[in-house]
């Protein structure tokens, strides 16, 4: 099993030596000579700062050291980011529909299937639009052809980075005005750059 250093993605074979329960020393990267993950003495509550602060060592840490292929299911984890983003998603449309419409009670049934077509057109296409997009600057770049494992670790750094999304839920109690979606959107799009970034540095650097 290999990880990364979260300071420069350097490839590390362990990320601490434990002497006794509660008693280990972490490893230090040969390449930078720094500590290779300190996220592994850190709460989750820091971690999740620092991933809100865009920070892209710990980006580094929860792709690389955490949702690892042999420490947990990244088959399951992909299917259960992929069927909540897209339902995110879904949302997001309805809230941007029903705005632009105004907040009529009755409703036609053609204007609720225009709706439904018009959410399904902006999930499907949008999100495959978009993810064609990053894998193909990611083949330019790498010089190379993306495969299947490539592909999914491209999906996995959007989904997980598209954690802001899940703040769309929060128009469902408070009734916030349409420019919320837009700013989360914002935080999304920059939220998925850090991220994907940071993958992209690793692999044309440090793919040995």
């Amino acid at each position: 099993m290999e990880y990364r250093c979260v300071k420069c993605g350097f490839r590390i074979k362990t990320l601490f030596v434990q002497y006794s329960p509660g008693n280990i020393r972490l490893m230090k990267c040969e390449n930078c000579r720094a500590v290779a993950d300190e996220y592994i003495e850190c709460e989750i509550m820091i971690l999740l700062i620092d991933l809100i602060l865009h920070k892209p060592q710990a980006y580094r840490h929860l792709l690389y050291n955490v949702l690892n292929s042999e420490t947990v299911n990244l088959k399951g984890i992909l299917w259960k980011s992929t069927v909540g983003f897209l339902l995110l998603d879904a949302y997001r449309s309805l809230l941007l529909s029903r705005s632009n419409e105004g907040q009529s009670s009755s409703m036609s049934f053609s204007l609720l299937a225009w709706i439904f077509q018009k959410m399904l057109k902006d999930v499907v296409l949008g999100n495959v639009m978009f993810l064609g997009v990053f894998l193909h600057a990611s083949r330019i770049l790498l010089n190379t052809s993306a495969g299947a494992s490539s592909f999914k670790d491209f999906l996995l750094a959007v989904l997980i980075s598209s954690y802001f999304k899940i703040f769309l839920v929060a128009m469902m109690v408070w009734n916030f005005p349409s420019s919320v979606i837009y700013i989360i959107d914002l935080f999304v799009l920059s939220s998925n750059t850090v991220a994907l970034k940071g993958k992209l540095l690793v692999l044309l650097y440090f793919n040995e």
